[in-house]
């Protein structure tokens, strides 16, 4: 790699020295901002009394993201790898929706996405631990997954099911007016979200929602145990603070009877 290159990676890619902490800190910082102007301009009283600043700083910072990402792909041997990575895919997708926007002038809301950019800050404050424990959580719901496909198969078929019953108990005439309607009714009324839009009206209906809205609160359990389950299986385990008797040391495993130092008993 050609000096200036490798100085340039040093100072994009690394946080270990001093310019490298200043540009990365500069950069969370831009993000923010950015990420604050873009919410701002979705608000119709700021946009109308500052809507040419707002456009101004939202093609400002687009333009500066764009150098930044024009460099990284300068800094590094592989361009190419790079910007198929996941943070070169979002660096991306940062600066594309305000040039988008000169033809889809809506699309420049979709710039929020740039807050994805402030996962460096794990990298940038040498949060490791943290990126430890994403991966733990990442491999639980992995594991979890067939058993989560299984039950939402399941709730999909039930709200199927329960819809269509309350769509000829009630009918048309109290607001069940289809079963998708209906069945938009029961997936409300299961995940005890209850927007109150359509409600039943004659008393067997009532009687169906009322079992329904029971049996939501046992389901909305049932995931949440599986999860729970993987992650204690994927969580390492912890190394426990005893002080060993004979020896003082520490950091023993949960089940350890023994001393793994000296052999005492613990």
């Amino acid at each position: 790699m050609k000096n200036w290159r490798l100085r340039l990676h040093r100072v994009i890619f690394q946080s270990d020295t001093r310019a490298g902490r200043a540009f990365d800190i500069a950069l969370l910082i831009s993000i923010l901002l950015s990420v604050l102007v873009v919410m701002l301009d979705s608000v119709a009283s700021v946009r109308e009394r500052y809507g040419e600043e707002l456009y101004f700083l939202e093609w400002f910072f687009t333009l500066l993201f764009t150098v930044e990402y024009m460099l990284r792909l300068l800094a590094v041997s592989r361009p190419a790898r790079y910007s198929a990575s996941f943070f070169g895919v979002v660096d991306l997708i940062a600066i594309v929706p305000t040039y988008l926007s000169l033809a889809l002038p809506e699309s420049r809301y979709l710039l929020v996405v740039r807050v994805l950019r402030l996962l460096r800050i794990f990298r940038i404050f040498k949060l490791a631990e943290y990126l430890a424990q994403a991966d733990v959580i990442t491999r639980a719901l992995r594991a979890a997954m067939p058993k989560i496909t299984v039950f939402l198969f399941a709730v999909g078929t039930s709200t199927v099911i329960i819809g269509s019953l309350m769509y000829v108990i009630e009918g048309q005439e109290n607001g069940f007016t289809s079963i998708p309607q209906s069945v938009y009714w029961a997936i409300v009324t299961l995940t005890t979200v209850g927007y109150g839009d359509i409600s039943p009206q004659t008393p067997v209906g009532q009687t169906l929602a009322a079992l329904v809205m029971i049996l939501g609160y046992g389901i909305i359990a049932v995931p949440t145990g599986i999860v729970t389950v993987e992650l204690t299986r994927a969580t390492p385990r912890q190394a426990m603070a005893t002080v060993c008797p004979a020896c003082g040391k520490e950091g023993h495993d949960r089940d350890a009877s023994f001393c793994k130092f000296c052999g005492g008993k613990l």
